[in-house]
């Protein structure tokens, strides 16, 4: 039992690995070609749908696809580093208490 638990903190940890490779990849190539249309908006636009449509959709329209994709690929990876967080720390208090 006790390998079982580490070999799934292993195996969560090396997720929470690729899943950060992967979606770093894919923000950077997002942001790269922001950063080249000189598109600007702050953290509080990336998590506030309506702030976002009000005040930077205007101002960048030619860029809206790249913008949501942007900010989809930063909150799912917000979500799944959450979940795999939790996760590992749920499995290393069993761990702990297991022992």
């Amino acid at each position: 039992m006790y390998i079982l638990l580490i070999s799934i903190v292993i195996g969560l940890f090396v997720a929470m690995l690729f899943v950060n490779l992967y979606f770093r990849m894919k923000v950077l190539r997002s942001y790269r070609k922001l950063v080249q249309n000189r598109v600007e908006f702050g953290a509080a636009h990336l998590f506030n749908k309506e702030k976002m449509e009000a005040e930077v959709m205007p101002k960048y329209p030619d860029m809206r696809e790249e913008i949501e994709t942007f900010t989809s690929h930063i909150q799912y990876s917000m979500r799944m580093a959450t979940v795999l967080i939790a996760l590992i720390t749920l499995f290393g208090a069993i761990l702990m208490y297991y022992r």
